[in-house]
């Protein structure tokens, strides 16, 4: 069922656009109780708990001399817990949901943008559309803010939800592009035109607990990816073409995968972790086969570089991984390992030394390893995403760090760190 209420009061009178320098004026009283609690306006407010301090005089105390510091310091402010982060569809900003709201960051040069801070109202989805007013935000954490079956669409020039499409069951991801809306649910992708929310296509899935979907944003040339009906399957939509492609991209069960911008290469890895393969989407084929690494480990993310030249990766084994890519060749995985090709004739491929033995020994030798690297705490997700700046990468840590680092691209080897931040903690300045 699919609701639209824009000419429903503003539930959030003192949520600021970033394009507004002061709050929109006062409006009359709401004759019901409003959705969302604004803002305390003072940045330091005082615990709800405190009472006040008339009483905790006796009646029977001597008088006290006056207070010298008639504003005594406050506990700070609680830092929220992490429940999503995501990138916007360029990589230049990011939307962090929290269990007491959302917040969007600017990655170069990295800053808050603004926030929107409920009492106690948790977001576990948002998705951001570019830099643009519109959000798409579903709730989640222990007291969630929305309806976990809901995605509320929330314009931030009018500081209010202008509509909402409600399902039947937990909507587990959104993904947004200037002409549609797509919403992911455990065994279902429905895809909505944005301007009236009309459902367009439903397509049939897998269980996709983790909500994988990937969208590319070419205007016109809308391709879609999702998980298939099968195992290791992934399902291809071009809506130019009206074609629809499966590729059967992994024995075991598909962990994680990205598609580039213009949507012509899919990168996929599965529940194992140790290979990640680049697909061609229009006709399925096996482009390039690069390794991670030998023990199994669960990939959290993967990232086109914008020319598709870098591919980049990260796992719970706490290593972010930049791959050099060469999908433009055509080439397949058999005839880049073949003897011909010169050992060591371009440092990017880092093509083990030992490929000439690979009918002896294991595939692991012959396999296509990372340019470069940069450590990180193991256990602990990270999403992953190619600079504005040349030869970068930005981090995002659900602990809510932030690291830019920097590759080379001729020596590969450790990342260089040039910034990190931590954008949860209260008393930060960016």
């Amino acid at each position: 069922m699919t609701t639209v209420s824009s000419s429903s009061p503003n539930p959030n009178p003192s949520f600021l656009s970033p394009h507004m320098s002061s709050p929109p004026p006062p409006s009359s009283p709401p004759s019901s109780p409003q959705t969302l609690i604004p803002p305390d306006p003072v940045s330091d407010p005082e615990p709800d708990s405190a009472p006040p301090l008339s009483s905790l005089s006796h009646p029977t105390a001597a008088p006290q001399p006056p207070n010298p510091n008639p504003n005594p310091p406050v506990a700070p402010a609680r830092a929220p817990n992490l429940l999503h982060l995501s990138f916007n569809q360029d990589h230049g900003c990011f939307a962090a949901g929290t269990d007491s709201g959302f917040r969007i960051y600017n990655c170069d040069p990295f800053r808050e943008i603004f926030r929107r801070d409920f009492e106690e109202g948790g977001v576990a989805v948002v998705e951001m559309l570019f830099r643009c007013n519109i959000v798409a935000l579903v709730g989640g954490g222990p007291r969630p803010q929305y309806p976990l079956n809901k995605v509320m669409i929330w314009d931030d020039h009018q500081s209010r939800c202008i509509g909402e499409l409600s399902f039947r069951s937990e909507v587990k991801s959104v993904k947004l592009r200037r002409d549609r809306i797509v919403v992911v649910l455990l065994q279902k992708i429905l895809v909505y035109n944005f301007a009236d929310l009309k459902l367009l296509h439903q397509i049939e899935t897998i269980l996709n607990p983790k909500g994988l979907c990937a969208v590319s944003q070419n205007s016109g040339q809308m391709v879609l990816v999702c998980p298939g009906l099968q195992k290791g399957q992934v399902r291809v939509e071009h809506y130019a073409s009206k074609r629809t492609k499966f590729i059967m991209a992994h024995d075991s069960r598909i962990a994680c995968f990205a598609l580039s911008q213009d949507g012509r290469f899919l990168a996929t890895a599965s529940s194992k972790g140790t290979l990640v393969r680049v697909f061609n989407t229009l006709d399925g084929s096996l482009l390039q086969e690069v390794r991670r690494g030998a023990d199994r480990a669960e990939i959290y993310s993967l990232a086109f570089s914008p020319t598709a030249q870098w591919l980049a990766v990260s796992s719970d084994k706490g290593t972010v991984h930049v791959f050099s890519l060469k999908v433009d060749s055509g080439s397949l995985v058999s005839e880049r390992y073949s003897a011909s090709e010169p050992l060591g004739s371009s440092s990017s491929s880092m093509i083990s030394s030992l490929s000439f033995m690979k009918g002896v020994l294991p595939r692991y030798f012959s396999s296509e390893w990372s340019v470069a690297q940069f450590r990180l705490h193991e256990n602990l997700q990270y999403l992953v995403a190619f600079g504005h700046q040349k030869n970068t990468i930005v981090i995002l840590g659900m602990d809510g760090s932030f690291y830019r680092c920097q590759f080379d691209p001729a020596t590969g080897g450790e990342m260089t760190q040039l910034e990190y931040y931590n954008f949860l903690k209260p008393e930060e300045t960016f």
